[in-house]
């Protein structure tokens, strides 16, 4: 009987079975993982249960969920009314509320199909890519920063954030927007055009966080990229195992470094930091032809430039004070003036913030994490629990191309399934497994894993299009519920873990400020650029004066400045991710700063502001612009109650201005200002049933 065989006769597996079953740690890269821990085995395709109430499902997505609250003794909610339903899609799809007439023309639209109607509008909206790039950008840890101590600017990083909205409102193939952004370079490509997006993909790969006001740690930049591929491709914290065999999952060290040895041969622009101050290794988006003739001339003269600067840099650390080493770091400073000259009359050309393909080597394992204490050399693979495969002898390249080939094999168990329960998460509230960066044994377990196992193999039948996934999920009764009390169903199941009734949920930090724009009738709807930074000759940032800017503007938050180091001054009081790392879900919380927000902020003052202009300019009595108000900001109208507070609101207002002085229309105004400005501030505005 082998080692691992003989853990499964302990007698501790007799005290907890279901702990034994789930959590139990096999040795790193046995076989005994694979075949215990459910998210290591195969994806597999469960027959849909039989329920007792088959009137029910509308299909079989529904099925698996009846079958749990039957077997819990709990019944589903009732459906939710119309209005309920189209804000809740529109807010899903497009993180944006629907308008008063998108509304009407649904309640209005009495055919079967309505509903599917409604799905495939807000799907065929440019509004859908800016949101689910959003959720995808999150799990990336996007940022337009570097995050080293400077916190240098990134001008280019706008291009990978936009190539994401674009690949979300195409249905870009999952699997084919994952290897894009391992190895989008090493891919084939039948246009220019296409040559340059597969080129800006691998920005994933590039954006990853930099550490230090030197050109030093990078084996700490690859460690962040790690960690993403693992927690964001794979659910798994593949971080954990860089000093040491995973304490939990059976990933052993030797695994780590497997994947640490394709992404240190691979090359990763330089954002700049404190010292050297400067950008290296852009792409370049131009011809062939422009490349030999112009990229590659000026990039020589940089490079020979760069190799002459670090040497002197060296050079001047290396010495002791005194004559030597002011002349030395005096010659530093004009290399590095010089190039600040090169890059003002250089030729101005398109570049990404991207990787390319360095010289392929394996890594040596860092002991304890200490890349000066160096052990055993590890070939270049994929995980062993999930294969093991090796790069061909005669790779000399990174071998990322294959490792964007084994993330997206079908035979992977995770890829799909982490996917599909993101997408749930999203419009669910809560995900099937309830950690979506973590499917290893410190993740929970799924609550409906055969549902999981469905879901996943539908999504890689329709060719991994996560339209077709919105659709199937949208179409179900278990969306369509009510979101509704009932003591009993929260007796039994209180964290509503079997779908009892529909998660009401807060808008995110950018459905906040989208939502106050849209209403006031001030949003700009057009696609975000690159930013307003200063030219990088210009650029003196260090630790002690990191980069600090917020360029405003009225288009979509996602198009907002996102800093690494420092929140932004907007989303950051409404729990926005962190750009630090893979955020798979977002903290909500409720402090009296938000409120104080609402109340204060000058964007809650100038959108209220905006959105009275637009409730006045309607003809029309007091009551009549009350209506409109609630049918902008909630969807709805409003009800006599809320109709006759409102008007003693504007009227007690108004009379406590001075009317000396003080033109009508603007006591006018700002009364209605203050009124809209509690209806931003209320939670009708903030939730979502």
């Amino acid at each position: 009987m082998s080692n691992v065989s003989k853990v499964w006769l302990i007698p501790i597996v007799t005290l907890c079975t279901a702990f034994a079953t789930q959590r139990l740690r096999a040795e790193p890269g046995g076989d005994d993982a694979t075949s215990r821990f459910w998210s290591f085995q195969p994806v597999g395709d469960p027959p849909p249960p039989a329920v007792r109430d088959g009137q029910w499902p509308r299909g079989d997505l529904d099925r698996f969920v009846l079958a749990r609250l039957e077997a819990e003794g709990l019944t589903p909610a009732p459906a939710a009314d119309r209005r309920t339903l189209i804000r809740r899609a529109t807010s899903d799809l497009t993180g944006l509320p629907p308008t008063p007439e998108e509304i009407d023309s649904f309640l209005n639209d009495a055919s079967p199909d309505a509903f599917a109607k409604v799905v495939d509008r807000l799907l065929g909206s440019k509004p859908y890519g800016e949101r689910w790039a959003r959720h995808w950008l999150d799990v990336v840890r996007y940022a337009d920063t570097s995050g080293c101590n400077a916190d240098v600017p990134i001008p280019q990083a706008y291009r990978y954030r936009n190539y994401v909205i674009d690949a979300f409102n195409r249905d870009k193939p999952y699997d084919r927007f994952i290897r894009e952004q391992i190895a989008g370079d090493l891919l084939e490509a039948d246009s220019p055009e296409q040559r340059y997006e597969q080129i800006i993909a691998t920005g994933y790969l590039a954006i990853s966080r930099r550490f230090s006001s030197l050109a030093e740690e990078f084996h700490l930049t690859l460690d962040d990229t790690i960690d993403n591929i693992g927690k964001g491709v794979l659910g798994l914290s593949l971080s954990c195992a860089r000093c040491h065999d995973h304490k939990y999952d059976p990933l052993p060290s030797s695994d780590y470094y497997a994947l640490y040895g394709i992404l240190s041969s691979t090359r990763y622009a330089f954002p700049g930091t404190e010292i050297p101050r400067h950008s290296r290794d852009l792409v370049p988006l131009v011809s062939p032809a422009m490349r030999e003739r112009v990229v590659k001339p000026y990039y020589s003269k940089l490079t020979a430039l760069d190799t002459e600067i670090d040497a002197t840099y060296a050079k001047k650390v290396s010495l002791d004070t005194g004559k030597e080493q002011n002349k030395v770091t005096k010659a530093w400073k004009a290399m590095v003036l010089r190039r600040d000259e090169l890059i003002k009359e250089g030729p101005v050309l398109p570049t990404a913030f991207a990787v390319t393909d360095g010289r392929g080597r394996n890594a040596r394992i860092h002991k304890k994490g200490d890349p000066t204490d160096l052990g055993d050399e590890v070939p270049r693979r994929f995980l062993r629990v999930l294969g093991g495969q090796t790069l061909p002898s005669e790779e000399t390249g990174s071998g990322r191309l294959q490792l964007a080939e084994w993330l997206t094999d079908k035979s992977n168990p995770l890829t799909a399934r982490v996917m599909v329960n993101r997408i749930w998460q999203h419009h669910f509230g809560q995900g099937i497994v309830r950690t979506p960066n973590d499917f290893g044994a410190r993740g929970q377990a799924p609550t409906h894993p055969d549902l999981l196992d469905h879901l996943a193999t539908r999504f890689m039948q329709a060719g991994w299009s996560i339209k077709t996934m919105h659709r199937r999920m949208m179409a179900s009764r278990t969306y369509q519920m009510a979101c509704v009390e009932n003591a009993d169903a929260a007796l039994r199941d209180p964290d509503n873990r079997w779908r009892w009734t529909f998660h009401r949920r807060r808008l995110a930090a950018e459905e906040i400020r989208d939502a106050m724009l849209a209403v006031s009738g001030s949003l700009d709807r057009s696609v975000g650029d690159a930013h307003p930074f200063k030219p990088e000759w210009e650029w003196r940032y260090t630790q002690h004066k990191p980069f600090v800017d917020d360029f405003a503007t009225d288009r979509r938050s996602i198009y907002l400045l996102q800093p690494r180091i420092q929140s932004h001054p907007i989303l950051g009081v409404f729990d926005g991710a962190d750009g630090n790392v893979a955020t798979g879900i977002r903290t909500i919380s409720t402090t009296p700063v938000q409120a104080l927000f609402m109340m204060n902020n000058r964007l809650a003052h100038t959108q209220a502001e905006r959105f009275a202009d637009r409730v006045l300019s309607r003809e029309g009595t007091t009551e009549q612009r009350i209506d409109r108000a609630y049918q902008l900001a909630f969807g709805r109208p409003a009800i006599a109650d809320e109709i006759r507070m409102g008007q003693t609101y504007l009227r007690r207002i108004a009379d406590r201005m001075p009317a000396a002085g003080t033109p009508e229309t603007q006591r006018l105004r700002s009364a209605w200002a203050s009124y809209l400005r509690v209806l931003y501030s209320s939670n009708e505005f903030f939730f979502v049933e």
